[in-house]
């Protein structure tokens, strides 16, 4: 697994709510922090354009191994009731796009978050640059931290939706 390959995980879980009841959780970008051990927080820059095409926001991270740090995330699609998602750092060639898609499933929604690493540098890459072959372990590592986390906000979001 290559980083230049832009890794991918995705996570699902269906949930008994229309996507129109999912889209506010989905959108609020400062929700995911409650159920996250990475993400502390989100704040718009800009809260008369959020959600909107273009919109931007800054989110804080910690991490045991990096830290804190800060990001701005450029929001690239944003199709009420159906997709919301972000480019980390530059939008061009992000160090990672982020996405929630909803589906209608039955009587609910399958509601999934998808993350892509790269192509862009982030904080994987001076991990990779010093120690190139283990660029495999350092990969698969972080992905199953997205998926922790992942996992844990979906379950979140699910839980919020279905107790009205």
């Amino acid at each position: 697994m290559k980083y230049a390959d832009g890794p991918t995980v995705e996570v699902s879980v269906d949930v008994a709510a229309e996507p129109d009841a999912l889209w506010p959780l989905i959108t609020d970008i400062e929700l995911p922090a409650r159920f996250s051990g990475e993400l502390m927080g989100a704040k718009w820059i800009d809260p008369d354009v959020a959600p909107g095409l273009g919109a931007r926001f800054v989110g804080r991270n910690q991490h045991p191994y990096v830290g804190e740090w800060e990001t701005t995330s450029t929001v690239v699609a944003s199709e009420p009731g159906r997709v919301f998602s972000w480019a980390v750092s530059d939008p061009d060639t992000p160090a990672a796009t982020w996405k929630f898609e909803l589906t209608p499933a039955g009587e609910g929604t399958r509601l999934t978050q998808w993350v892509r690493l790269g192509p862009g540098p982030s904080g994987l890459t001076p991990a990779i640059e010093s120690m190139p072959d283990r660029e495999d372990d350092i990969i698969a590592r972080r992905l199953a931290e997205h998926r922790e986390n992942m996992t844990a906000t979906l379950e979140g979001i699910k839980a919020l939706a279905e107790a009205g």
